[in-house]
């Protein structure tokens, strides 16, 4: 018995081969989990690589419907789709117009894909001359005139064949708004993914870029979530979740993966995390350079965002993920 003092624990055994460390995960991560994300342009013809983001178009429906299918035959089945329109107004109108180029792209896409799920960005931001989330009184956002706008773009997505509908602007009271909307309009199973913790990033300035959505003017501190603040993010959440939220989110996702940690042990429905343009752009450009292997720092991130408590990734490398892990 005197013995056993003189035992040595090696952590290492059950890393010595890759079958054991693959058994011994406690983190598993699946393309069944990823959301891709889609710019979708007016116009035809039309596939223009995005110069922050290398590997990311604006598409016009055409060629949208080429890169859906790449993505299904990899096995993606879920996308987030943004609008590009041809025309812009100061209370983004087309936004909600039948012939909206995301109306538009829902029906083609329904009708070459029925199976795939469709989530759609309920913002003003693509649509408006100024680049602000919604209505714009001196120059600042009228947060009650926004909603009534939000309704009429929820009920034409929806028409038009959305799968779920997702708020991005950080309006308060838009998921009760819009839940009671869709409820009175023939929807009550259409979900809701709330953008509950976006906080104002310095992260987001390639989306801008690829969604045309630079404010005109000022910036969206006053409506977006101020870096330093936890508590206030499970505020929002716990508010969304109270107002009917299928499925919240937190935007960034590796600046505040403590945020996703802390209410994973908070909450019981799922949780979404974006892993935005900045951080995608960040990588592939270090991988430019010769400074980091992209694979290895792409499924390092995207595995620590499904560790900190994450059931779903929005991640423009959901493409390169699952060809790199069948």
């Amino acid at each position: 018995m005197s013995d056993i003092k003189n035992i040595i624990f090696r952590n290492q055994r059950l890393r010595s081969s890759e079958v054991l460390r693959s058994l011994t995960s406690e983190t598993k991560l699946s393309k069944d989990y990823l959301i891709f994300p889609i710019f979708i342009k007016a116009g035809n013809n039309i596939k223009s690589e995005i110069k922050s983001m290398p590997d990311i178009y604006q598409l016009s429906i055409d060629n949208a419907l080429k890169e859906i299918s790449s993505a299904i035959d990899v096995g993606i089945k879920s996308f987030i789709l943004f609008g590009i329109p041809d025309n812009k107004d100061e209370i983004g109108s087309s936004a909600f117009a039948n012939d909206g180029i995301i109306q538009q792209a829902l029906r083609e896409i329904k009708k070459h894909f029925p199976d795939i799920l469709l989530i759609t960005d309920l913002c003003m931001c693509e649509y408006t001359s100024h680049g602000h989330c919604g209505v714009i009184k001196n120059k600042n956002l009228d947060n009650d005139a926004t909603l009534k706008l939000l309704n009429k773009q929820a009920l034409s997505l929806a028409n038009n064949g959305a799968d779920m509908i997702a708020p991005s602007g950080m309006i308060d009271g838009v998921v009760e708004s819009l839940r009671y909307c869709l409820d009175h309009n023939g929807f009550k199973n259409l979900p809701i993914l709330s953008y509950s913790a976006k906080y104002a990033s310095s992260f987001y300035g390639p989306f801008r870029e690829a969604a045309e959505s630079e404010p005109e003017f000022g910036d969206r501190k006053k409506y977006q979530m101020h870096s330093a603040n936890k508590k206030e993010a499970i505020k929002e959440v716990l508010h969304d979740i109270s107002e009917g939220a299928d499925i919240v989110m937190i935007k960034p996702a590796l600046s505040y993966l403590d945020v996703i940690n802390e209410l994973k042990n908070k909450i019981h429905i799922p949780i979404a995390a974006y892993s935005v343009s900045g951080e995608y752009s960040m990588i592939k450009a270090a991988s430019k350079m010769g400074w980091i292997d992209e694979k290895s720092a792409m499924n390092e991130i995207l595995l620590s965002i499904k560790r900190a408590g994450a059931d779903m990734i929005i991640t423009y490398f959901a493409k390169d993920f699952a060809k790199n892990n069948k």
